[in-house]
C-alpha cells in the first residue's frame, strides 16, 4: 500500500498495476496523448495524490519517467510554495498534451508564477508552451478572487496579439482566457466583449472564430444576470 512515504519506485509500480487497456483508448479519443499512458483518471490520479502527499523532489522524480500518469501526479504533489520559474520551465520544456498543460497552468497560477511566466510563455513560440501562458490566465481569472480586476484586463492586450495563431491547442486557451475575463465580473465584462467583437470583425479566420465564440458566451443573458446579481 502507497502511504506518504513511499518512493518513486513504489509509486511506479502502483500505478502500472493500474493499467487500463479500455481507459487509454478512451483518453486518446479527446485529444489525450497516450503513448506513455496508464489509463487511471484524473479522480483517482488526485485520490492518489492525498495518500502520498506533497514531496517536492519526489514529484520532479516522477515527472521524469515520462508516464503521463506519472507526470500527473508529480503536478498534483508539487509544492507550489517551493515552486521556481526555473523549476515551471523545466516542466513546460516537456509539455505535449493539453491536461498535463491544464493541469500544470492551476500549479503555476497557485505558485503565483503568472507575472512572469504568462508573457514569457505566450512569447514562446511551442504550441503547448503558448498554451499554457493562455490556460494560466483562463486559471487566474476564476481562481485568483482577490487580485484586481485590473490585473486581469491587463491580459487583453496579449490576447489579441496571440489571436491569430490558427493552431488549436493555442486558439482554444486564447478564447478560454477572454471568455474567461469577461465572466469574471461586471468590470471585467466590457472591455472583454469589447474586444471580442473586435476579433469577430477580423480578417483572420482565427481571430474571427474566437472573438465570435466569446461574443456568443459573453452576450449571453444568463452570464450577463450571474454578473449584475454578484455587482449588488
Amino acid at each position: 500500500m502507497l502511504d506518504p512515504a513511499s518512493d518513486t519506485e513504489a509509486i511506479v509500480a502502483h500505478l502500472k498495476s493500474l493499467r487500463s487497456e479500455a481507459n487509454i483508448a478512451g483518453m486518446g479519443r479527446y485529444g489525450i496523448v497516450t503513448d506513455q499512458a496508464l489509463g487511471i483518471s484524473n479522480p483517482d490520479m488526485q485520490a492518489i495524490a492525498r495518500t502520498v502527499k506533497k514531496n517536492h523532489a519526489r514529484a520532479f522524480e516522477l515527472w521524469d519517467t515520462g508516464i503521463r500518469e506519472a507526470r500527473m501526479l508529480a503536478i498534483y504533489t508539487l509544492d507550489p510554495r517551493l515552486l521556481t520559474q526555473a523549476e515551471a520551465w523545466r516542466l513546460a520544456t516537456d509539455f505535449k498534451s493539453w491536461e498535463i498543460v491544464d493541469a500544470a497552468a492551476d500549479l503555476f497560477v497557485k505558485a503565483r508564477l503568472e507575472d512572469r511566466l504568462v508573457p514569457e510563455f505566450a512569447a514562446d513560440g511551442r504550441e503547448f508552451v503558448r498554451r499554457t501562458a493562455f490556460a494560466m490566465i483562463a486559471g487566474a481569472a476564476v481562481h485568483l478572487k482577490k487580485e484586481p480586476d485590473a490585473t486581469l484586463i491587463g491580459y487583453l492586450p496579449l490576447i489579441q496579439a496571440h489571436a491569430t495563431d490558427p493552431r488549436n491547442f493555442v486558439r482554444k486557451a486564447v478564447n478560454w482566457a477572454l471568455r474567461n475575463i469577461g465572466k469574471r465580473s461586471m468590470v471585467c465584462h466590457a472591455p472583454a466583449l469589447a474586444l471580442a467583437e473586435i476579433l469577430a470583425a477580423s480578417d483572420d479566420k482565427t481571430a474571427r472564430w474566437i472573438g465570435k465564440d466569446a461574443v456568443r458566451e459573453l452576450t449571453d443573458e444568463k452570464v450577463r444576470q450571474r454578473l449584475a446579481s454578484k455587482q449588488r
